[in-house]
């Protein structure tokens, strides 16, 4: 089977650029989560590697390598484990598969490589000027984010979800739930776990 992985760190953020490339014949497993968090550790990163360990998927697709994280370390494992599985890993943007006839790309290795690094390097800067900007914020007085060490009671964190707690008591899936309300399949999973 052929599947397709799609990331996005956040609910405001739109999938159909990843799967624009997506053929009928493609499971798609999508997660809203941030590249910073290991494949194995994502929801349906997980699902997809239990598929993988089952021998269910043959061929997979991503539109670029920084979907699968932005980790070199990560990314290059997580290739790994797809290598011996002999299961072709196909990068839209470069338009390079891992395997040739079964054989590793040596060509995909190194540029994947250099393409994982540069990812690695993007979510540093990413942090970086975050650290600036609430630097200044700060500075200037404006700073709104929580405070070190506040605590958000059950209560709150639930209040700002209603919507979540309705499609979830409708029986909907967490999943669903995920793509119908734009927030990542964790925050459904602890809304979820919080009404039980």
């Amino acid at each position: 089977m052929k599947a397709r992985y799609v990331r996005v760190s956040t609910g405001n953020q739109k999938t159909e650029r990843q799967i624009l490339k997506s053929y009928p014949d493609e499971k798609i497993y999508i997660d809203i989560i941030s590249g910073a968090v290991p494949f194995k550790s994502r929801p349906q990163g997980k699902e997809l590697l239990m598929e993988v360990e089952a021998g269910g998927i043959t061929y997979l697709s991503v539109s670029s390598i920084d979907r699968l994280g932005r980790n070199l370390f990560d990314i290059l494992g997580t290739i790994e484990i797809l290598n011996k599985k002999n299961i072709v890993l196909k990068v839209d943007n470069l338009g390079l598969e891992s395997l040739i006839e079964g054989k590793p790309n040596s060509a995909f290795k190194l540029i994947i490589s250099v393409m994982a690094n540069i990812a690695e390097m993007e979510r540093e800067t990413l942090l970086e000027r975050q650290r600036e900007g609430i630097s200044i914020a700060k500075a200037n007085g404006t700073y709104k984010g929580r405070e070190k060490g506040t605590f958000e009671s059950n209560e709150m964190f639930l209040s700002k979800y209603k919507e979540v707690i309705k499609n979830l008591r409708k029986g909907n899936s967490i999943r669903d739930t995920s793509k119908i309300c734009k927030v990542s399949i964790g925050t459904v999973q602890k809304v979820k776990k919080l009404l039980n």
